[in-house]
């Protein structure tokens, strides 16, 4: 990194703990080591939501942020990595509303091998390829342990949600997976909030036209921006888009 970049990086890590130190809930999910997702904010923050299906979790970033906006939303979480599940079910110990589904989500119900990242987050049931490592260094894999998985239409009923419904992906690399898995329930769904690639990152991974256009074909449209990170050459990597379903 240049000095120059050395420099913003450090400005934007001091906006976003100032943000994080400015209200209770996420003050309060820096004690468990939990950062929300604030950089989502200018997307999400006037977004009406009553059902948030969080998948690929972590340690619950992103559940935090959506139920200090909402707190009477739901939430249901789902992140197969034990280690950071068991962030995530401390921070919302108690909270009836949170329901965190142990396992990965996929185009059919069984197991698959997770390719464990040094850095938890960056963990994909897709390899680990040389652009994430060239883009992220310290994200290789040290890992490959079996998970479960399971497709959201066998998971969640979509007849059981309150509407409207948010869905997150955030899967490094298996968004469509994921989205052919829960056909029925995207029927219900307002709105998608997925991270996206411009490059590859993971070995056989989707890029961000290819998931446009999958929601496009099903009645999505572009709505919002949320955070971004660049490579070093200052081109946009990857991004968080809002897609929302188009009026009928």
């Amino acid at each position: 990194m240049t000095g120059m970049g050395a420099v913003k990086d450090t400005i934007r890590r001091f906006g976003k703990l100032l943000r994080l130190l400015g209200r209770r809930e996420f003050r309060r999910g820096l004690r468990f080591g939990v950062a929300a997702s604030v950089e989502s904010l200018p997307a999400l923050r006037n977004l009406e939501v009553a059902t948030v299906i969080d998948v690929g979790a972590n340690v619950g970033q992103f559940s935090l942020l959506m139920t200090a906006l909402r707190p009477s939303v739901a939430v249901h979480a789902f992140e197969p990595l034990e280690s950071s599940a068991a962030v995530l079910g401390r921070l919302f110990a108690g909270n009836p509303r949170v329901r965190l589904h142990r396992c990965a989500v996929g185009a059919s119900d069984g197991e698959a091998k997770l390719h464990v990242s040094r850095r938890a987050d960056n963990s994909s049931l897709l390899p680990i390829g040389p652009g994430q490592i060239r883009f992220a260094p310290g994200t290789d894999a040290v890992a490959e342990i079996p998970v479960p998985v399971r497709r959201l239409d066998s998971e969640i009923p979509a007849d059981g949600l309150t509407r409207p419904i948010l869905l997150k992906l955030d899967v490094q690399g298996g968004e469509l997976l994921a989205l052919a898995g829960g056909e029925r329930l995207l029927e219900a769904v307002e709105h998608v909030y997925v991270e996206v690639s411009f490059t590859p990152l993971y070995d056989g991974q989707p890029l961000a036209d290819a998931i446009i256009d999958h929601l496009r074909a099903r009645g999505f449209a572009l709505a919002g921006l949320g955070g971004f990170a660049r490579g070093r050459d200052g081109r946009i990597v990857q991004a968080d888009l809002l897609l929302s379903r188009r009026p009928a």
